[in-house]
């Protein structure tokens, strides 16, 4: 089949490029290192030109050598590359939001070799405590492309991360979502807390200590919140409870089982019923198994995984903004 798109998935940490072909089907996809806060330093000669910019370094190396051979081929790229911190911002579009919203609402940078790289906005949640996302959005339209609609009337889209996003959708739209700051939680306790002195991190997973944590925090004093019971992380190692291996598993799951206890309890209020929705989870795949096995215990019953949920969303967004040929926005 014959490429008709470039994709970048293009996060802090890491960069995902994808040559996409009728639909959004893969052709070929590299993942590098090169995220928007450790972009490449060493300068090199791009296109006949000395470069030393951080961004078109790693935009090089991801893709330099797929528009070597199609130069023609339209860009799109999403995730934190459109941020205060990007390559060039990309202003949040407000929910609700669908595709066709964030596909006009397109910015573009041009690179030294005259191609341009068009930036999916975000999305801004406006409220009290105001709520932002930036890839996710791509990845919830890209997963909502194959569902018919009557599926979308219960369902809550999850996304496990650093930053877990949780997003509610009417109609193809995202009017709803919540940020549990989980992965990021886990790590800082892990690396810089007295928590991970005890821990032997590296083992084979623990779904027995992983269980543990996930009760641990739906108990009575799981109720009290995650302040009062993440130092049984600490204490039960100290009591010879949970060895060091299985140290971080139960921390894992403590942590994860309160972010879905408050999250099946801010349901519950939301949707003024007794009965939680479906969930579509969407990203890592060993992430995404240990929400899938904490997910039931916290009332969840119907869980399901999404597959290339980006790729999908790229390629719809490119055609809701007429980059690709001969369709029109």
């Amino acid at each position: 089949m014959q490429a008709q798109l470039i994709g970048l998935d293009w996060g802090t940490t890491s960069l995902r490029a994808y040559k996409l072909a009728t639909g959004g089907e893969v052709l070929e996809q590299r993942a590098l290192t090169s995220g928007v806060m450790q972009l490449p330093r060493a300068a090199r000669i791009i296109d006949g030109q000395a470069c030393s910019d951080g961004f078109e370094l790693a935009f090089d190396e991801a893709c330099g050598d797929w528009l070597d051979s199609a130069p023609h081929l339209p860009v799109i790229a999403c995730g934190m590359v459109g941020s205060a911190q990007g390559w060039r911002e990309a202003s949040y579009c407000e929910t609700p939001a669908d595709v066709t919203q964030l596909g006009r609402a397109l910015v573009s940078v041009r690179n030294v070799r005259g191609v341009e790289v068009h930036i999916v906005p975000g999305v801004i949640q406006r409220s009290h405590l105001p709520n932002v996302m930036r890839g996710e959005e791509t990845q919830v339209l890209g997963a909502l492309h194959n569902l018919p609609r009557q599926a979308t009337d219960n369902l809550l889209i999850g996304l496990p991360g650093s930053h877990s996003k949780w997003v509610e959708v009417v109609d193809g739209r995202i009017v709803h979502f919540e940020t549990f700051m989980t992965g990021e939680l886990f790590a800082v306790l892990c690396e810089h807390s007295i928590l991970g002195r005890t821990q032997q991190r590296g083992a084979a997973f623990d779904g027995a200590a992983f269980d543990r944590g996930v009760q641990v925090a739906q108990s009575l004093e799981g109720q009290i919140g995650p302040l009062s019971t993440l130092f049984s992380a600490r204490s039960l190692g100290l009591t010879a409870e949970l060895g060091a291996s299985a140290q971080p598993d139960y921390l894992s799951g403590l942590l994860i089982g309160h972010e879905l206890t408050a999250l099946a309890q801010v349901q519950h209020r939301r949707r003024n019923s007794a009965h939680l929705p479906s969930i579509l989870l969407i990203g890592n795949s060993q992430l995404c198994a240990r929400y899938s096995r904490a997910l039931p215990a916290c009332g969840f019953a119907r869980v399901t995984l999404a597959e290339q949920a980006t790729e999908r969303g790229l390629w719809l967004l490119a055609e809701a903004a007429g980059l690709l040929p001969g369709v029109q926005p």
